[in-house]
């Protein structure tokens, strides 16, 4: 794999550092609302990334998604509030530590069938679990500025932290 061990646990544990960030930056109106009925709400995404990675490790490790597995995550974190959701993910930091460090190089670097893409586990780590997070925080920013949060920028977003934005000169 290109990535070390401490490389992945690192680019991980940034992403849940951002979730975080963002997940602070969310009222309570805006914990129901959905751009479109079609899409989740605030609540059912934080549902949704409080489990996505943890469960894809297991997947990718097996190279089997395990989809009682996921039923019963989807199950339980639908019954969550946003406290236990903002909880939950907070734990993530330690699980990819765990979970990265459950996998060997050959791991990383043996091929596997997952979601129609065959690809090294490593790969499927990269594109599905770090991958996922950027998306889906990037979807978190978007209902936060759609919320009236005018205030976050790019900073907020890839920085996990509060800044302002200079004018162009």
């Amino acid at each position: 794999m290109v990535l070390t061990k401490q490389e992945l646990i690192s680019l991980l544990q940034n992403e849940v550092r951002i979730l975080l960030h963002l997940i602070g930056k969310v009222e309570p109106h805006m914990i129901d609302y959905r751009p479109t009925p079609q899409q989740r709400s605030t609540i059912e995404l934080l549902r949704y990334l409080s489990h996505m990675g943890p469960l894809l490790f297991p997947a990718i490790q097996n190279g089997q998604f395990d989809s009682a597995a996921w039923k019963a995550a989807v199950e339980s974190a639908a019954a969550k509030s946003f406290e236990q959701i903002s909880a939950s993910i907070a734990t993530l930091s330690d699980q990819y530590a765990q979970l990265v460090s459950g996998f060997s190089d050959s791991d990383f670097r043996g091929e596997i069938e997952m979601f129609g893409r065959h690809q090294s586990r490593g790969s499927h780590i990269v594109a599905l679990v770090l991958g996922g997070h950027a998306a889906y925080r990037t979807q978190l920013f978007l209902y936060l500025k759609a919320n009236g949060r005018d205030e976050l920028n790019t900073f907020n977003l890839w920085g996990g932290v509060d800044g302002a934005m200079q004018a162009a000169s």
